[in-house]
């Protein structure tokens, strides 16, 4: 594997991921490692405007459309990833595996189709690792009451981020060896200890 991965966190709402991101990203600006660090949707200006589009409360689109608004954010990003890929150490607060959770998982889009468009936007673009963060229905539900502001995908009912984390789930299993679970139902210390190590692997 390159030590210039491109790494990806993914999970359903309040498992953590995020929180991880922040802290791989201030662990490699300490060891003064060169990355890019962006979340989706968003990470770029264009794809910040499609996020609030995506996530503000009052959206009431489509599945298909939030597919092309999801796919429309990755492909503004991917021409500037491409520069870096190889180059720097590349950190994605959900990818492409989000898409397929919650809108084939979890909507129930064709996959063939998200995997056509994947494809046209992706080109010869690889996700080297990825950190599946899972989170039980107490957890999430207690956390996103803490929250001070919902988005859009914060306010879905239980039943379909269950089928969302089962399709991550269903993802690991095709590739394992690329993947590693994390329990955020765990101490986040325990789990920030696990995936630096395992950061360090990558990276050196």
């Amino acid at each position: 594997m390159s030590n210039k991965p491109v790494v990806v966190f993914e999970g359903i709402e309040c498992s953590g991921k995020s929180l991880h991101v922040k802290n791989i990203c201030k662990f490699l600006k300490k060891k003064r490692i060169p990355y890019i660090c962006l979340r989706e949707p968003g990470g770029s200006k264009n794809s910040e405007i499609i996020r609030k589009l995506i996530l503000n409360k009052k959206s009431n689109f489509n599945r298909y459309t939030d597919l092309f608004l999801y796919s429309a954010s990755r492909s503004e990003n991917i021409k500037e990833l491409k520069k870096f890929h190889k180059k720097r150490i590349i950190i994605i607060d959900r990818f492409t595996d989000s898409t397929i959770a919650y809108q084939h998982f979890g909507l129930g889009v064709d996959l063939n189709l998200i995997k056509k468009i994947h494809n046209v936007i992706l080109n010869d673009f690889k996700i080297d690792f990825t950190f599946l963060n899972v989170v039980n229905e107490i957890n999430m539900l207690q956390r996103l009451k803490k929250r001070n502001k919902l988005n859009r995908y914060d306010t879905f009912n239980v039943k379909f981020y269950k089928k969302v984390q089962k399709g991550f789930l269903t993802l690991e299993k095709k590739k394992p060896n690329k993947y590693k679970i994390i329990n955020s139902n765990l101490d986040m210390k325990i789990n920030k200890d696990i995936i630096l190590k395992k950061i360090s692997e990558l990276i050196k």
